[in-house]
């Protein structure tokens, strides 16, 4: 399987716009590429003008996929998956989660042209941070363990970021993931001393490449994702 796993060091941290520009991004440059998102919570919530996350992820891929098709979970309060799915009386199923994520990856393969040398890539985002149960005893980190992906982790910017980030790396390591990189979102284009010293002392300490991101709408995904140097990280 060959993709990328976001992650974010909390919710609310971009983790779905830097998976839809590196959707969008691989798509604009003519590759076959796959969503997934686990489980989608808060749908009943205000977007603040941008769509549901798995509305967005459907729209940047360049497969054909409904937005139920990247997500085969849905609620609407914005809680925690394991909470969402309980009040729902619903159960998530791991083994349907690990088998959603291999059909879109063969959807992403099965799609490509032929002779290309397109290979098709899949772009899996979690829910919240690594440690959020997906289930009662199953965790995103579980999930990111079981596709093994290389995992990239968004993260603010500023305060209260450095603590979060070396955590979320720490833990990830610890579970054997392994940790391509860190991208900072919204990253400004002048961006403030602690913004600069936040980035170069989690690249510093976390020993990964630390990158900003910056789309500010759904038509600027595909431009801010190419400016990424994701291949490194497929």
């Amino acid at each position: 399987m060959r993709g990328l796993f976001v992650t974010g060091t909390d919710t609310e941290v971009g983790k779905t716009v830097v998976a839809a520009a590196l959707c969008a991004a691989l798509a604009a440059r003519g590759e076959r590429v796959a969503a997934f998102k686990p489980v989608v919570t808060g749908i009943e919530a205000p977007s603040g003008g941008w769509p549901a996350d798995h509305e967005l992820l459907a729209a940047a891929a360049s497969c054909a996929q409904t937005p139920e098709e990247v997500a085969p979970y849905r609620f609407g309060p914005p809680l925690s998956p394991h909470f969402a799915s309980a009040l729902a009386g619903v159960e998530i199923e791991p083994e349907r989660l690990r088998a959603a994520a291999t059909a879109a990856a063969w959807r992403a393969r099965a799609d490509r042209a032929p002779d290309t040398g397109d290979p098709g890539a899949l772009i899996c985002e979690g829910v919240g941070g690594l440690a959020v149960p997906l289930s009662d005893d199953y965790l995103v980190r579980d999930l990111a363990r079981d596709l093994g992906l290389p995992l990239m982790v968004a993260a603010r910017g500023g305060l209260g970021t450095i603590s979060h980030t070396l955590m979320t790396v720490e833990l990830a390591r610890a579970a054997g993931l392994d940790v391509a990189a860190v991208v900072m979102t919204p990253w400004p284009d002048e961006p403030s001393p602690i913004e600069r010293s936040n980035r170069e002392t989690v690249e510093r300490l976390a020993g990964v490449p630390v990158h900003g991101l910056a789309p500010t709408s759904p038509d600027d995904l595909a431009v801010a994702g190419a400016a990424l140097p994701f291949d490194d990280w497929l």
